[in-house]
């Protein structure tokens, strides 16, 4: 049989992502690319989250160029592009396709207020942190390897916090705490809240399942 090319290999890998992390790191892709084609500066004035721009100048896209934006490639954006889809896969494959899709806009939602407030040009990474805080607050006590640990699942996202402030000072941690509280915003209501006797506001419609996941 004849030998399948790296390029079809990697193509086959690519179209089995689930379609919500398949349409994330599509766009981190994207945004890289015109943040090593535009170059740093110009990168962050027309990727970047200008809350003056986004509301009177019709820029609509910045809030999800400041989601998908992870930093020019290097090691640091090899490994939060692998977070994405390690924990972005995990959560859809758990809830779903159009459960991902509503979690997503929320997170850029809510995000985006954060990062208008705190000065964040990009958020990326805070939205990483969200995943993993919904999925370790799904399941807490869950041991998992970490670096060379095994450690709780609830302590990933304090873990993660803490090697990016060693790496890079006490300002590493803003991303993180901003993606655990928002990402809290949402297991709340999805989660804890209609336990409460609440409604569950943030259920995907069903127009939406039905588009997304038909076989479902």
């Amino acid at each position: 049989p004849e030998k399948e090319s790296p390029l079809n290999n990697t193509m086959q890998k690519y179209k089995a992502i689930l379609p919500m992390t398949r349409l994330y790191i599509t766009l981190v892709g994207i945004s890289t690319l015109l943040g090593v084609i535009l170059g740093e500066e110009a990168g962050q004035v027309i990727l970047g989250l200008d809350p003056i721009r986004f509301i009177y100048g019709l820029e609509i896209w910045r809030p999800i160029t400041a989601a998908s934006f992870l930093g020019p490639p290097s090691i640091g954006w090899l490994m939060s592009a692998y977070y994405l889809f390690e924990y972005g896969s995990s959560l859809e494959r758990v809830y779903g396709t159009s459960q991902q899709l509503i979690f997503l806009i929320t997170q850029v939602g809510i995000l985006s207020m954060t990062a208008i407030l705190f000065g964040q040009p990009f958020f990326g990474q805070s939205v990483i942190t969200s995943m993993l805080h919904v999925l370790s607050r799904s399941m807490p006590h869950q041991k998992v390897k970490w670096l060379i640990f095994t450690v709780p699942y609830w302590t990933l996202p304090y873990g993660l916090m803490a090697s990016d402030v060693l790496q890079g000072g006490a300002a590493a941690a803003l991303p993180h705490v901003l993606g655990v509280l928002s990402g809290h915003c949402y297991y709340f209501h999805k989660f804890v809240w209609p336990k409460m006797g609440g409604e569950d506001w943030l259920v995907a419609p069903d127009f939406l399942v039905r588009r997304l996941e038909p076989d479902s």
